[in-house]
This record gives structure tokens, sequence and C-alpha cells, in this order.
């Protein structure tokens, strides 16, 4: 074959490979969208659900969700780039740390239903009386553990992405490893370190299984760690296939997928504001 033909035969491939991909999520979004966008009224918006959800709306699901996701980054994030920076910054290569980053790597791959097993015999069974078995607190640790391995790894490709010349900068003046990490290196490498929260949000928002173990249900609004609660993932599952009112469902995913739409596009906007003064 000559170069040339192989030159365009690649070409087409590719094309047809990545229009494919754009046709398939834009059916998909358009088949959801079409049976859900006349569900989502102002009344759909802010009501309790009602009926095992196969009437009313979805107030408590949504603030269930921003709850139950703003305390599981809580809880991963700080301790997820702690790691990271522990190993970038602090550690030499040696075979703990590639048994560290080993592991690492394979908890990435695990499917979220043994981090959900896992969760159920230890959080909600073990520790019952800390975190009142089936409820908020439960679900949190359980969906910190599921988004370590994506804070930790973006977060050390972030920090080893920033220059070493910075760093001898930062020494040349006299400041202290502990005063160029914090206030060098990890500010440098915020927008990398953001992308892997934004990755971990994604990943626990649509987060369905591994819940259904730990956080319980319940179409409440919880008020402490040791309720229980219900995302919109877990509603959309439970109405679809317990209640069978499929036009909550589709209600329900539509706004499922505007709210990480959302997310997507604000995260988005702060990391490049943090590029243009990073390199400003």
């Amino acid at each position: 074959m000559r170069p040339q033909t192989a030159q365009k035969l690649a070409g087409a491939l590719l094309w047809t490979a990545a229009l494919l991909t754009v046709v398939t999520l834009v059916v998909i979004l358009g088949y959801i969208f079409m049976n859900g966008m006349h569900k989502i009224t102002w009344e759909f918006l802010t009501t309790e659900p009602e009926n095992m959800g196969a009437k009313g709306g979805i107030y408590s699901t949504i603030i269930s969700t921003v709850i139950f996701t703003f305390v599981t980054l809580l809880i991963a994030v700080p301790i997820g780039i702690a790691a990271a920076v522990y190993l970038s910054e602090y550690t030499k290569k040696s075979w703990a740390t590639k048994i560290i980053r080993f592991g690492t790597e394979a908890l990435g791959g695990i499917p979220s239903i043994v981090f959900g097993l896992f969760g159920f015999a230890f959080f909600v069974i073990i520790l019952k009386p800390i975190t009142g078995g089936w409820s908020l607190a439960s679900g949190a640790l359980t969906g910190a553990c599921m988004i370590f391995p994506t804070l930790i790894r973006t977060t050390e490709e972030a920090i080893k992405a920033v220059p070493n010349s910075y760093r001898e900068g930062s020494y040349a003046l006299g400041a202290t490893k502990w005063q160029t990490v914090s206030r060098v290196v990890i500010p440098t490498a915020l927008p990398g370190i953001l992308t892997g929260v934004i990755l971990g949000i994604g990943r626990i928002v649509g987060e369905t299984a591994a819940l259904l173990l730990t956080l319980g249900g319940s179409l409440y609004i919880p008020t402490k760690l040791t309720d229980p609660a219900s995302t919109m993932s877990m509603h959309l599952y439970k109405v679809a296939m317990e209640v069978g009112a499929m036009d909550m469902a589709f209600g329900t995913a539509s706004v499922l997928i505007i709210t990480v739409f959302l997310i997507n596009m604000s995260a988005s906007w702060i990391m490049r504001l943090m590029r243009k003064k990073t390199t400003a």
C-alpha cells in the first residue's frame, strides 16, 4: 500500500471512529432529554418525592447529592493531595514507593461494587456505632475510598510537571522544603489538582452500586452524618427498576446530566482563571 493511500485510510478510520462516538453520545443524550425534559419544572425541582418516588419531585435527592459530594470531598481531597505530595516530594524511588503506586493503580481499576461490599462490611457493620450503619458517613467514606486513586494519580502528575527550576529558585532564596512545597509547588500544580477533583466529583455523583450498599436510600434530607440519604443516581435506579415510573426516571436523569455538565463547565472556568494567574 502506498504511503498516501495509507494516510488517507488512517484518516478516514479516525474520522469514522470520532463520528461514531459523537453520534452515539448525541443519540443517548437526545433520547434521555426527549423523554425527560418535559418533566423538569419548578415544581419537580422544589417538591419532595411521594409514593416511593413515583410522584412529586426530586428536591431532597438534589440536596442530598450536594451534601454527599461535599462531605466526600472534605474527606478525600486533603488525604489524597497529602499522599500525592508525600510520594512526589518527600520520598525517593524504592521498592516501597513502587508498591504504593502499584496499589494505587490497582485500586483505580477495582469495580465500584467491590468498594460497596467493603464499605458495607467495614463502615456499615463494623463501624456502626460510629457511622450509624447505612448513613451519609458510610456512603461518604466509601466514596472517598473510590476517588483516592484518581486524586493521588492526577495530583502526583501535576506536581511532577512543575519545573525543577521553581524549586531551585525557592531554595536559593532560603525557603525550607515545606515552604517550597506549600507556596511554590502546590499553587503551580493547582490546575492539575483541580482536574483530579473534577474527575472525582464526576465519579461519585454518578455512582450507584456502591452507594446502594452504604448510603441507605432515604428520601429525606440528612441533617447529620449518621442519617441515611439518597443521591440522584440512586433515586434514578430505584424509580426505574423498583417503582417502574419511567417518566420520573428520565426527568431525574436529565437533571443529573445537566448538573454534571454545569459542574464541569464551572470547574473548567475556574481552571482557566487559575492558569492565567499562575502564568501571569
